[in-house]
């Protein structure tokens, strides 16, 4: 077993302050998208710079809808507060102080120097932490995992599941209904996972039973577009999964799935499925949630294609000027000959 390794610091380089307390008892139950848009909002507080949710969607190559997700998540825990216009727009991010760990442990105060505690500070009683009453259910949410996963759980996916149960109030019917349902899609992958109880959790989804409601119209919509794609199959569980991504990992609505097929049936014949897949991976990239939002792109998509034609007629236009030129260039010398004889 390797020892304790020694940390040294020899670097000049400006530098973010973040408190022990966020790293003790804050940072372990995140995952790494919240981690990083919490550290990235001190870093440009501390700075004086200011921020978007876009700029922070762009800076991690992340969704705005994921970065919302993150932010609602730290407004959770109490570390920022959230300010919104009539309209439900973000308008600030504040960053709150995180609370001082407060302890019964008795103070002794050495003089010219800080005050040291005598005994070991207690356990803060942080919101978030699992309480003890829980542990059960910890243990056989990790069981039931393994169970239908079919695998030992890293720490990664652990937290995972308990962000699920503890943060979006998953009771323990429903997250075996979740781990249930994924493992029924061959969707083995804890970042699905979590994608669909996101999912769940913003469409108000509470019960097993509201869930299973879900899932029957999702499989009603999984019929509706193998028919709007030209298919008349029943869907094999991989065309299935294909088109139960689209509802439950990119969160669209039937309307402009649809929309997506229309498009697909008009433009190819084969691997509409694919065709399908790269337009609505394009408009969850761009962060489609509405018609109006793809008539959006569709006309910025139509002025870029039109600059680019003109781009080209005109690099056209000049060489066909030169090529002409070449053309046309005479032959002096004969031409001097033809003087000198007349």
């Amino acid at each position: 077993m390797m020892g304790k390794v020694t940390m040294s610091h020899h670097t000049a380089a400006s530098q973010t302050a973040v408190t022990n307390a966020f790293i003790d008892y804050y940072m372990g139950d995140a995952n790494d998208a919240q981690i990083k848009v919490y550290l990235y909002l001190l870093r440009m507080m501390q700075a004086g710079l200011s921020t978007s949710v876009c700029d922070i969607a762009d800076k991690f190559n992340d969704t705005e809808k994921d970065i919302m997700r993150a932010l609602t998540y730290w407004e959770k825990k109490g570390l920022i507060s959230l300010e919104y216009d009539g309209a439900g727009h973000l308008l600030s991010i504040s960053l709150e102080d995180i609370p001082e760990v407060h302890d019964s442990a008795k103070v002794t105060v050495m003089p010219g120097s800080r005050a040291i505690k005598a005994s070991s500070p207690a356990t803060p009683a942080i919101a978030h932490r699992p309480k003890k009453s829980d542990e059960k259910e910890n243990q056989q949410l990790v069981f039931l995992a393994e169970q239908y996963f079919g695998r030992t759980l890293s720490p990664a996916d652990i937290q995972k599941i308990f962000y699920i149960h503890n943060d979006l109030e998953f009771s323990m019917d429903l997250m075996d209904y979740l781990m249930q349902y994924c493992a029924e899609q061959g969707k083995k992958d804890f970042r699905y996972m979590e994608k669909v109880a996101e999912n769940w959790a913003e469409a108000g989804i509470k019960t097993t039973r509201q869930a299973k409601a879900r899932a029957r119209k999702y499989n009603k919509n999984v019929y509706t577009v193998m028919k709007e794609l030209g298919f008349d199959n029943t869907p094999a569980p991989a065309e299935a999964a294909y088109i139960e991504r689209w509802f439950n990992e990119y969160g669209f609505s039937l309307e402009i799935v649809i929309e997506a097929c229309s498009r697909t049936v008009l433009s190819t014949q084969k691997n509409r499925l694919q065709y399908a897949e790269g337009i609505l991976k394009s408009w969850h990239e761009s962060n489609v949630s509405s018609q109006e939002d793809i008539t959006k792109l569709d006309q910025s998509h139509t002025v870029e294609s039109s600059d680019n034609t003109k781009a080209s007629k005109k690099t056209s236009g000049k060489n066909n000027l030169y090529l002409q030129f070449q053309q046309n260039t005479y032959d002096f010398d004969a031409l001097e000959k033809e003087l000198i004889k007349n």
